[in-house]
C-alpha cells in the first residue's frame, strides 16, 4: 500500500442540520494527524470545515489552509487551526492549489462549493489531469442521491461506468483513507 502524505478535503463551511456531520469531521481530522497525513483544506475555521480543521490541528496534525483573498476575514478566520496558510487571488487558484498539493481527496457533506470543488476534481481525473482517487466519507447516506443521479447518467450513456466506478464510497474512515491509498484506475481516454 503506499502511502498517503497528504489528503484535500471539501467540505462546508456553514453548520449543517444532521449533527453527526460535525463529530465524524473531527474524527476525520484526528484520524489524519494520527497516520501523519497533511490535511489540505479550504482555509476556514468555520462549519464543518473548521471543525475538520481544528481537530486535525489539535491532534498535533499538519493543516494547509488555502483561503481565496475574498474570504481572507476575520469573520472566516475566527481561529488560527494552520500550520500554513496560503491566500490565493481567487477560487481558480485555490483549487489548483490544493489538487497540486494532494496525494488524494475526500469529500464531506457540503454545498455547491463543496460539489464544485468534488466535480472539478472529479472532471480532472476523468479526462487525465491527475490520476488521484477520489473519495466520498457518505456520512447518514448524504451522498445517496448524489450517486444515484451519476448512476442515472451512466444508464443514459452519459458517463463511463469506468468513471462511476472510480469513486470511492466508504462511511468509515479507516477503510476510505485505505482504499484511497491502495486502489489504482485507469479510465478509458476521454479524447479516443
Amino acid at each position: 500500500m503506499k502511502q498517503l502524505e497528504s489528503v484535500a478535503v471539501f467540505c462546508a463551511s456553514s453548520m449543517p442540520a444532521d449533527e453527526a456531520f460535525i463529530p465524524q469531521a473531527q474524527e476525520l481530522g484526528r484520524t489524519l494527524a494520527a497516520r501523519g497525513i497533511t490535511l489540505v483544506y479550504g482555509g476556514g475555521s468555520r462549519g464543518i470545515m473548521g471543525a475538520l480543521a481544528e481537530a486535525c490541528h489539535d491532534a498535533g496534525g499538519t493543516v494547509l489552509g488555502v483561503l481565496p483573498e475574498i474570504f481572507n476575514t476575520a469573520k472566516v478566520l475566527k481561529k488560527d487551526v494552520h500550520s500554513q496558510l496560503i491566500i490565493t487571488r481567487d477560487m481558480h487558484e485555490r483549487k489548483a492549489l490544493m489538487y497540486e498539493k494532494a496525494d488524494a481527496f475526500i469529500i464531506l457533506p457540503g454545498g455547491i462549493g463543496t460539489m464544485d470543488e468534488f466535480f472539478e476534481a472529479y472532471t480532472w481525473r476523468q479526462i487525465g489531469y491527475h490520476a488521484k482517487n477520489i473519495g466520498l466519507l457518505d456520512i447518514n447516506g448524504f451522498f445517496d442521491k448524489l450517486l444515484s443521479f451519476l448512476d442515472h447518467m451512466v444508464d443514459e450513456g452519459l458517463l463511463s461506468k469506468e468513471a462511476r466506478s472510480s469513486l470511492i464510497v466508504e462511511a468509515d474512515i479507516d477503510r476510505l483513507l485505505e482504499r484511497l491509498a491502495l486502489e489504482e484506475v485507469v479510465l478509458p481516454g476521454k479524447v479516443d
